[in-house]
C-alpha cells in the first residue's frame, strides 16, 4: 500500500506545469525577446483567425467556437505547457473525429467529449506516457495523417463547390456517393470564389512577403464574393449560414462580438432544443471518441514538439505538455471551445517568425480575441468556399505526399504495406483502428525481420574430434526465432553420415535470450539426450543471466558451459579419454 502511495506521489511530482515558461525566463528573457514574441504571435494570429473558423465549421459547429478554442486553449496550454513554441488550437486532424460526434450528439456532445479527452490526457501525463510518439513507426504516422487529409479534403468539396447536401452520411463511401449525386447542384459563384482563394494560397509564397498567405487569400475571396453578390450571384458566407443567440435573447447572423461566456457543457441543448441526459450510458457512448481524441491530441502535440526541438535545438518536457493539453481541453469546453492540440503548421510558422517563448502563443490568443470583439461583423462576410479552400490546402499539407513518395522509394514491402493499410483504414474506418492495426502489423513484420536474422552456421572442428558438431549462433534467440533455429539444428544433427556425441553452440553473437528461447532450448536438450552432450560457450551477459534464472529446469543443468571454444574442446577430449579408459 505504501509503495503504491509513493508511486502515485512520484507520478505527480514528475509532471510540473509551467515548465516551458520557466525555461524561457531561466534562460534570460529580454525586451528584444518580448518584441520577437509579439511579432511572432501577431503573425501566427493572422493565420489562426480564418483557420480556426474553418476548422470549427468543418467540425459541424458555428465558427465562433473555433475562435474560442484558439483563445482559451491557445493561451492556457502555452502558459502551463512543456514546449516553448507549440501553438495550440483547433486542428484539421480532429475534424474526422469531431464531425460524427456533432452529428450524433450536437455541440453539447462535442464539448463533453472534449472534456473527457482532457481527463484522459492528464491520466496519460501522470502515467508518464509522454514518450508515446517514439513507439509509433513512421509508416503508421504518415499513413493515418494522409488518411485524415483525404477525409478532410472530401468533406470540403461540398462548400468549395456550393453543393446542396442537407446532411453528410457518416461512412466515407456514402459521403463520396452523396457528393457525386449532388454535383448537378453546383454553384458556379461559390466555385469561382473557392478557386480564386486556393490560387492565391498556392501562389502567395512566390511574392516572398513576410505576411502569411491565409488572410490575404481569404480577403481576395471575400472581395470576389461581394462583387458577385452585387451582380446578383449568391455566395454562401458565414453570415448567411450561421446564426447565434445571446444570453439576453438577441439573435444575429454570423459571429457574436462578445467574450467567450462560461457555460456548463452538459446543459447545452441540441438542435431540437432538448438537453441530453448525460447519464453513465451516454458518457460510455462518448468514451471511444474521447479516447481517440486524447490519443490523437497526444500524438500530434508530441510530434509537433519534437519537430520544433529539431528546428530550435531545444528540449521540450513531454509529460508536462500532455498535462497542459489535458488542462486546456478540460477548461476550454466551459467557455465554448472545442478540442485543441498543438498545430504543427502554426507552430512552425511561430518559430520561423522568431518566437522565443510561450509569450508568442499568448499574443496569438489575444489577437484572435481582439478580432472577435472588433471585427466580428467583417468576419461574417467570409465565404464558406474560401474556408473550404483553406482546409483543402491544410489537407494537402497533411497528406504529406513528398514524404510518402520518399518513404516508398527507400523502404521495403513491409513498410509500404503498413503505410497503405493505415491510409485505407483511416479513410474507411477511423484513426484509432488505423493506428492500432498499423502498430500491430508493423510490430509483427519487424519481429519477423529480426527472427530471420537469427542464423546457425556450421564451423570446423579439430581433426582429432570426429564425433563433434560445432555451430555458431548469431542473432537474438527469442520466441519468434528460437523454435525454427533449434528445429533446424536437430535435423542437421540427426541426418549426419556418422555418429555425433557432442554438440557445441558458440553463442558469442547471441545478445538476447527470452523465455521462448529457453523453452526451445529445453526441448532441444530433451531431444538430444541421452545420446549427445550439449556445450555452450562464449555466452554474453543477458543470455547467461536468463539461463542462470532458469537453472531449476532439469534439462538445462545438463548443459556444459565454457568461456570459449578452447576450453570446450578440452572438456570433450577429457570425456573421450574417460570413455576410453572405461572400455
Amino acid at each position: 500500500m505504501l509503495n503504491k502511495w509513493f508511486l502515485t506521489k512520484n507520478a505527480f511530482l514528475a509532471v510540473k506545469p509551467f515548465s516551458a515558461l520557466k525555461d524561457s525566463f531561466r534562460a534570460g528573457y529580454t525586451k528584444q525577446h518580448l518584441i520577437r514574441d509579439v511579432i511572432a504571435g501577431l503573425t501566427v494570429g493572422v493565420i489562426a483567425i480564418p483557420l480556426s473558423m474553418a476548422l470549427a465549421i468543418a467540425s459541424g459547429v458555428p465558427p465562433q467556437h473555433g475562435l474560442y478554442t484558439a483563445i482559451v486553449a491557445g493561451i492556457l496550454i502555452a502558459v502551463t505547457g512543456g514546449s516553448r513554441f507549440n501553438i495550440s488550437g483547433p486542428t484539421a486532424a480532429f475534424v474526422v473525429i469531431l464531425y460524427p460526434i456533432t452529428q450524433q450528439f450536437g455541440l453539447s456532445g462535442l464539448l463533453m467529449a472534449t472534456l473527457l479527452s482532457g481527463l484522459i490526457l492528464i491520466i496519460m501525463a501522470l502515467f508518464r506516457l509522454g514518450r508515446l510518439i517514439e513507439y509509433i513507426p513512421l509508416p503508421v504516422t504518415l499513413g493515418f495523417t494522409c488518411g485524415i487529409g483525404i477525409t478532410i479534403a472530401t468533406l470540403q468539396i461540398k462548400d468549395f463547390l456550393g453543393l446542396t447536401i442537407p446532411s453528410m452520411p457518416s461512412h466515407y463511401i456514402d459521403k463520396v456517393q452523396t457528393i457525386f449525386t449532388a454535383l448537378p447542384t453546383i454553384s458556379w459563384s461559390d466555385t469561382a470564389v473557392g478557386i480564386v482563394t486556393l490560387f492565391v494560397l498556392t501562389q502567395w509564397r512566390r511574392l516572398r512577403l513576410p505576411i502569411p498567405g491565409h488572410l490575404p487569400a481569404v480577403i481576395v475571396g471575400t472581395i470576389l464574393a461581394l462583387i458577385l453578390s452585387y451582380y446578383g450571384m449568391n455566395v454562401a458566407t458565414i453570415g448567411s449560414a450561421f446564426t447565434y443567440t445571446l444570453s439576453d435573447g438577441t439573435v444575429g447572423n454570423g459571429i457574436p462580438n462578445v467574450l467567450p461566456q462560461f457555460t456548463l457543457p452538459w446543459n447545452i441543448p441540441n438542435a431540437q432544443g432538448e438537453v441530453i441526459n448525460w447519464d453513465f450510458a451516454a458518457l460510455q457512448a462518448l468514451l471511444p471518441a474521447a479516447f481517440s481524441m486524447a490519443v490523437l491530441g497526444a500524438i500530434e502535440s508530441l510530434l509537433c514538439a519534437v519537430v520544433l526541438d529539431n528546428m530550435t535545438d531545444t528540449k521540450h518536457h513531454s509529460n508536462n505538455e500532455l498535462l497542459a493539453q489535458g488542462i486546456g481541453n478540460i477548461v476550454s469546453p466551459f467557455l465554448g471551445g472545442i478540442t485543441a492540440t498543438a498545430a504543427i503548421a502554426r507552430s512552425a510558422a511561430n518559430v520561423k517568425a522568431g518566437a522565443v517563448s510561450p509569450i508568442a502563443s499568448i499574443v496569438h490568443g489575444i489577437l484572435v480575441l481582439l478580432s472577435l470583439l472588433i471585427f466580428a461583423k467583417a468576419l461574417s462576410y467570409l465565404p464558406l468556399a474560401s474556408m473550404a479552400a483553406l482546409l483543402l490546402m491544410v489537407a494537402w499539407n497533411m497528406a504529406d505526399i513528398h514524404n510518402i513518395i520518399s518513404l516508398v522509394r527507400r523502404s521495403g514491402k513491409n513498410e509500404i504495406a503498413v503505410l497503405v493499410i493505415c491510409i485505407l483504414l483511416t479513410v474507411v474506418f477511423d484513426m484509432v483502428i488505423a493506428i492500432s492495426v498499423g502498430v500491430l502489423l508493423a510490430s509483427l513484420l519487424f519481429i519477423r525481420t529480426i527472427a530471420e536474422m537469427t542464423k546457425s552456421i556450421e564451423m570446423p572442428h579439430p581433426d582429432d574430434l570426429t564425433d563433434v558438431l560445432v555451430y555458431r549462433i548469431s542473432g537474438p534467440l527469442f520466441f519468434a526465432a528460437a523454435d525454427n533455429l533449434f528445429a533446424e539444428l536437430h535435423d542437421k544433427t540427426v541426418h549426419t553420415d556418422h555418429e555425433i556425441k557432442h554438440i557445441v553452440l558458440q553463442c558469442e553473437a547471441v545478445n538476447v535470450l527470452d523465455t521462448g528461447g529457453i523453452h526451445a532450448l529445453t526441448r532441444f536438450v530433451q531431444h538430444m539426450l541421452p545420446h549427445q552432450q550439449l556445450y555452450m560457450c562464449n555466452m554474453q551477459f543477458q543470455p547467461l543471466r536468463m539461463l542462470v534464472k532458469s537453472s531449476v529446469v532439469p534439462e538445462l543443468k545438463k548443459i556444459n558451459f565454457s568461456p570459449d571454444l578452447t576450453e570446450t574442446y578440452g572438456k570433450i577430449r577429457l570425456q573421450e579419454n574417460e570413455s576410453e579408459l572405461r572400455r
